[in-house]
């Protein structure tokens, strides 16, 4: 079976196995699990940050943050593809009670002259704006990336707004092996940033929230009170600390293997549209008539397992379990299930 559904489904290797076997901890909630806090220093110190929170899900580190950075009645800008508006359950709104300003980017990526229109007046009919959030990479956008040099404008005028940055950065480390750039770059132009480890990077569970020891310590409070307080977790650190160590270069390969896949699929009949790909997921619409679903039950049929990103788009995402003659095969079924797919289009 070739699971190309998320980058979310990658097993433990028998090497981070065995080092998640071996490790030695504690009671986290009494910041007792040495395993958790030795992950937490490493991922400050890589991205140049005082201190980091380990927690259970790239979502709890984003809803924290939105919480630790706003008040109620306070407002995020956000483009409208991003992770924190569209799969996090309106959270923002949930639990910390503000209102979302949506701006339509180019791919899931905001330009500071986008975000300076979105700023509103200070008036008191008006939630005030208080956080921008950015994603990188974006999933809805195709892996879409911004670089440092389309950050720091917005970096500018969020200090000259008195605003709030935050990165959610779940597949920051796909961007990185392109683009080339620091953690400590990245990390010098955020006040806070969420890392994922159990998607690309091939930890079974666990994200990183990153800041300032002073916001980090108000945001171990609103962990707490979301239930993430977690106890001997140092095992499950410890598959993050191997993912920091091994796995971080190799996602080049995944990327790579994306944007084969996606030269691949813009030669074929059944295919309208392949957004540009940039890191590890492939997006692509069908041709007019073609629906996701029935396309996704022939992949089925075929031994490929994908989602649905719309009426008639597709998502594919490359991560580690993914290898190159999974790859070959996936070339060849691309090319043969054509005819299958346009029968069931004049079937219906």
């Amino acid at each position: 079976m070739i699971n190309l559904i998320s980058d979310t489904i990658t097993k433990p290797s028998p090497e981070m196995l065995d080092f998640m076997m071996k490790a030695e901890v504690g009671d986290d909630v009494f910041g007792e699990d040495p395993t958790i806090n030795a992950l937490q220093e490493k991922a400050a110190e890589l991205f140049g940050k005082e201190a980091a929170l380990f927690c259970p899900s790239g979502t709890m580190t984003n809803q924290i943050a939105i919480k630790t950075h706003t008040q109620p009645l306070d407002e995020m800008i956000c483009d409208h593809y991003s992770h924190v508006y569209q799969y996090e359950t309106g959270g923002f709104a949930f639990n910390s009670g503000i209102s979302v300003s949506l701006i339509q980017g180019q791919n899931g990526k905001i330009s500071a002259e986008q975000v300076k229109g979105a700023i509103k007046d200070d008036f008191d009919w008006l939630p005030r704006t208080k956080l921008v959030v950015l994603e990188n990479t974006c999933n809805k956008g195709g892996g879409s990336y911004y670089t440092l040099d389309e950050i720091a404008p917005i970096q500018k005028l969020c200090k000259e707004q008195n605003l709030s940055l935050h990165l959610d950065g779940a597949r920051l480390f796909n961007a990185l092996v392109e683009t080339g750039e620091s953690t400590k770059e990245v990390g010098s132009h955020f006040d806070s940033i969420s890392i994922c480890l159990s998607k690309g990077l091939g930890a079974p569970v666990g994200s990183l929230l990153l800041g300032e020891k002073d916001f980090i310590k108000q945001a171990k409070r609103f962990r707490k009170v979301m239930g993430g307080g977690m106890r001997q977790a140092g095992y499950l650190a410890a598959a993050g600390l191997y993912a920091l160590d091994n796995n971080i270069d190799r996602l080049k390969v995944d990327n790579d293997r994306a944007k084969k896949i996606g030269i691949h699929l813009g030669q074929q009949d059944y295919v309208e549209r392949v957004l540009p790909v940039k890191s590890n997921i492939v997006i692509f619409d069908l041709k007019k008539g073609l629906m996701a679903s029935p396309v996704l039950a022939l992949l089925k049929e075929e031994g490929i397992i994908a989602s649905a990103f719309g009426p008639s788009t597709i998502r594919f995402v490359f991560h580690l379990d993914i290898d190159e003659k999974m790859v070959a095969v996936l070339s060849e079924k691309l090319k043969t299930i054509g005819k299958s797919i346009f029968k069931e289009l004049a079937s219906n």
